[in-house]
């Protein structure tokens, strides 16, 4: 079966409550709840948390909570991976034969569940551990510039100073959204980004919320996705 985790702690620090704060009038979780459930791929929608406010919206929202995350697993310390092998062991425990495993993170407002079917459906053609979305980097990153304490600055890779940007090659950056892999993947290679293959989404949908910066410009992003969806859908 496959099985999505969501892994969403209590204690963020920058945005308090992040995950179930309101966004656009709803909590910030639905988002990855809905387009889990709105996918049609999962046997179980899984939210794997340490705080009781947050196990309640999700179950009210369709998720189920069997366990209840550690608390060294919900500090700032522990990995996705880490928590996504407890989940896997946890479920196991109440019989689940779990083949494929979807983390979901819980910030995703621009998550879309058409994108979730198309990794999968990637993923599966592929030989790879792992598959999740990327986005192209706006500028060439090999015509990076390092700004010193005086302000002067200088080229991270001066023999890259000269080159047309049109001839580098693209670089990609983690989206942030989701990691598919089998039980497997999961339970043996914690390394993710070097052995998966990349999903590519528009970068208009690669916001991590992070900060409050990050929060308010998704939701002007939002605001103008609702305004206009019949332009950013094409994206």
């Amino acid at each position: 079966m496959k099985i999505a985790v969501i892994p969403a702690r209590g204690g963020s620090k920058r945005i308090p409550r992040k995950n179930i704060k309101p966004f656009a009038g709803s909590p910030m979780i639905s988002y990855a709840i809905n387009a889990a459930q709105a996918s049609g791929l999962f046997s179980h929608i899984v939210v794997s948390t340490d705080d009781e406010e947050i196990a309640d919206i999700s179950r009210k929202l369709g998720a189920e909570t069997p366990f209840v995350r550690p608390a060294d697993l919900a500090d700032d310390h522990a990995t996705t991976a880490s928590v996504i092998v407890h989940a896997i062991e946890r479920c196991e425990r109440l019989g689940w034969q779990v083949g494929a495993v979807c983390c979901i993170y819980p910030a995703v407002p621009f998550l879309r569940a058409p994108d979730l079917v198309a990794a999968w459906k990637l993923y599966e053609a592929s030989s790879a551990d792992y598959c999740f979305p990327v986005a192209e980097f706006p500028s060439a990153i090999q015509r990076a510039l390092h700004r010193d304490a005086d302000g002067r600055l200088s080229p991270i890779d001066p023999a890259n100073e000269l080159v047309r940007t049109q001839d580098l090659k693209p670089a990609f950056f983690d989206a942030g959204q989701f990691y598919w892999g089998s039980k497997e993947a999961w339970l043996g290679n914690p390394r993710i980004h070097s052995n998966g293959i990349g999903f590519v989404v528009p970068g208009w949908r690669a916001v991590d919320i992070d900060t409050a910066d990050d929060w308010d410009r998704a939701e002007l992003i939002h605001q103008i996705v609702q305004q206009a969806p019949d332009r950013t859908v094409r994206a």
